[in-house]
């Protein structure tokens, strides 16, 4: 059996993430080019993101649209809230959205496992600071001599 590609959003997945992305109706009058579907672009914008290439070189071979494509859907979802109108669209956006749902199916499964976790010290507030440095010691007993 073939293993999945890591960019590669399963059904059960996308069955999660497609009811918190926003919606944008066609025109009628002016309808232009049709838009790309959502799950492709998705899996392009992963697949940027896993293999790291830049957004211009994504191949086209892969079917998911062109990396500009890719690009402006994480930008349009990044800021769903200026771009819906929709009430129930918070500010938090689509992607903490996401992380909240399948968050609590992790946690509902009891797949999480915070044994190696990492907490990222700059998104943490420091309300007391921290102890000041002292001063550094010189290794010369007097000041440097000029280089100028």
């Amino acid at each position: 059996m073939a293993r999945a590609k890591p960019w590669e959003v399963s059904d059960e997945l996308w069955a999660v993430i497609e009811p918190l992305l926003p919606q944008r109706q066609r025109r009628f009058r002016h309808p232009g080019r049709k838009r790309l579907d959502d799950r492709l672009a998705l899996q392009g914008i992963l697949f940027v993101l896993h293999t790291g290439i830049a957004w211009e070189h994504l191949p086209q071979e892969l079917g998911y649209g062109s990396g500009m494509t890719c690009w402006r859907r994480l930008a349009e979802w990044n800021e769903a809230g200026v771009w819906q109108r929709l009430a129930e669209w918070n500010e938090a956006g689509v992607w903490q959205r996401l992380h909240e749902v399948l968050l609590d199916r992790l946690r509902a499964a009891d797949a999480l496992d915070f044994s190696r976790a990492v907490v990222d010290s700059s998104q943490i507030r420091a309300l007391k600071g921290g102890r000041r440095p002292g001063r550094p010691q010189s290794i010369e007993g007097g000041p440097a001599a000029s280089t100028t």
